[in-house]
């Protein structure tokens, strides 16, 4: 947008300034032409006031003749004394009396010639014409270098050049001058382009200029619009993830003591008879189905509420504190080992001392889906690592947790998505709801980094990484 009004701008301003040079140089040329034909009327005048000034042939054959000029000549030469000249040659061409530097030319008929020639840089406009006097025929002529349309011409070149580099740099100047008044438009084109789609702040006024000022004042009322919006939306999932933990967790309790109770009830069969009933075997898939959906809803609600939770605008306002990485992979190694055992991971830590300030229970949500979603995929018999310590980065030491697997992975092509809320990559098996990477990417948003998907060792599995700010004091 700036860009298309930058250079409306210069043809609005350039334009009208080059169309009104041509129109100058137009309307000088008009004017030079018109008064040099005046001009020639008035030198054509003065031709029979010379032919007048020859008084009698020369006193001996050969002489010239007796000149005396006119009056009128004589004020037209002393008028333009260095600008003028006159001649007066007899019909082979021979000078009579004048200037010499006029040329010598033969005139066949008795009407008046005008041509143009130039002498120690000044151009003549010369009336030559054949006359009859008292020494008999002759060539008479006169010339005047203040002819407006011979100085037009003379000058042109000299004023076109400066006129050009004027104009270039007229041209410059503008355009700088667009430039530097567009600059905060510019800027205020750059910010909002260089905005995530979560960044809804509204725009400083007062920074703006005061021609746009009402866009910008629409665009953070259609920010404060959104914002709401979103806080609505946000507060709905927060408020119905909330409201569906406690039915789910009481659901969940009672499918658990059903399935303790069928169980034993199998045993007690089995003791008995040494063959359960197909009833009680139906029963009990039936209700395995049943305990693996709560366990699946429940942890679906949950996902809700901690992705509500984790939104960057919503943690803006509470306070970091300093978070012992060490001490916090240890606490999830020991909450997920028995899921890990379960499905046959071998879930191991390789971490090293390390502080980040950050807020605590974001990261252990973060750390958490990221070795749920590795148990979850990693087949039978795999590992699953965590890691955390300092990694450099630059000159500096940064502090870092993750999370590698030698599962499947996931193919370079599809790791830009697979941080987007419910996607899932395709073909993919296994349960999931497509919201574990979606909130640790969250997560990392809060604490200013992203997450970095990569390629375990080897080009094997899945490696997930999340780099953390400088620890402030």
């Amino acid at each position: 947008m700036a860009s298309g009004l930058r250079n409306r701008l210069l043809v609005l301003l350039l334009g009208p300034l080059f169309v009104l040079g041509l129109v100058n140089v137009w309307v000088d040329y008009r004017s030079a032409d018109s008064a040099a034909v005046q001009h020639d009327r008035q030198l054509l005048r003065y031709v029979p006031l010379l032919a007048d000034s020859v008084l009698a042939p020369g006193v001996q054959a050969g002489d010239p003749p007796v000149l005396l000029l006119a009056p009128p000549v004589e004020d037209f030469l002393k008028g333009r004394s260095g600008l003028a000249g006159y001649s007066v040659n007899d019909l082979e061409g021979r000078l009579l009396h004048g200037d010499l530097w006029l040329p010598a030319i033969t005139v066949a008929t008795g009407e008046p010639e005008f041509h143009s020639t130039e002498y120690e840089g000044v151009t003549y406009r010369i009336v030559s014409q054949r006359v009859h006097t008292r020494a008999g025929d002759l060539i008479v002529q006169l010339a005047d270098g203040s002819d407006p349309r011979q100085q037009w011409l003379s000058a042109l070149l000299r004023v076109l050049l400066p006129n050009g580099v004027l104009m270039v740099a007229a041209a410059l100047a503008v355009s700088w001058a667009v430039g530097r008044a567009l600059r905060p438009l510019t800027e205020l084109t750059e910010a909002v382009s260089k905005r995530s789609p979560q960044d809804l702040s509204a725009i400083d006024v007062e920074a703006s200029p005061a021609e746009v000022r009402p866009l910008v004042e629409s665009l953070n009322r259609l920010f404060d619009l959104v914002n709401a919006q979103s806080a609505s939306q946000r507060r709905f999932i927060a408020d119905a993830a909330h409201q569906l933990r406690t039915p789910l967790a009481g659901l969940q309790a009672q499918v658990e003591a059903w399935a303790q109770v069928l169980q034993t009830r199998q045993r007690q069969q089995l003791g008995v008879s040494g063959s359960a009933p197909t009833s009680i075997s139906l029963n009990a898939e039936q209700l395995d189905k049943l305990r693996q959906a709560t366990r699946r809803t429940s942890q679906l609600a949950n996902q809700l509420l901690a992705l509500s939770r984790a939104d960057a605008r919503a943690m803006e306002a509470q306070p970091m504190q300093r978070v012992d990485l060490l001490a916090l992979c240890e606490s999830l190694l020991e909450a997920h080992l028995d899921a890990a055992t379960a499905r046959g991971i071998d879930l191991g830590l390789a971490a090293q001392v390390a502080h980040a300030t950050g807020h605590e229970w974001l990261l252990r949500e973060l750390l958490a889906n990221l070795i749920d979603n590795a148990i979850r995929y990693t087949p039978r018999g795999g590992s699953v690592t965590i890691r955390c310590g300092q990694l450099e980065v630059g000159e500096a030491m940064l502090p870092y947790l993750a999370v590698e697997d030698d599962g499947p992975g996931i193919a370079p092509a599809e790791r830009n998505r697979v941080t987007e809320r419910f996607y899932r990559v395709p073909g993919t098996v296994g349960e999931g709801s497509g919201l574990g990477l979606a909130i640790a990417h969250e997560i990392a948003r809060v604490h200013h980094s992203c997450l970095e998907l990569m390629s375990g060792p080897g080009q094997c599995g899945l490696l997930v990484r999340l780099v953390l700010p400088a620890q402030t004091a």
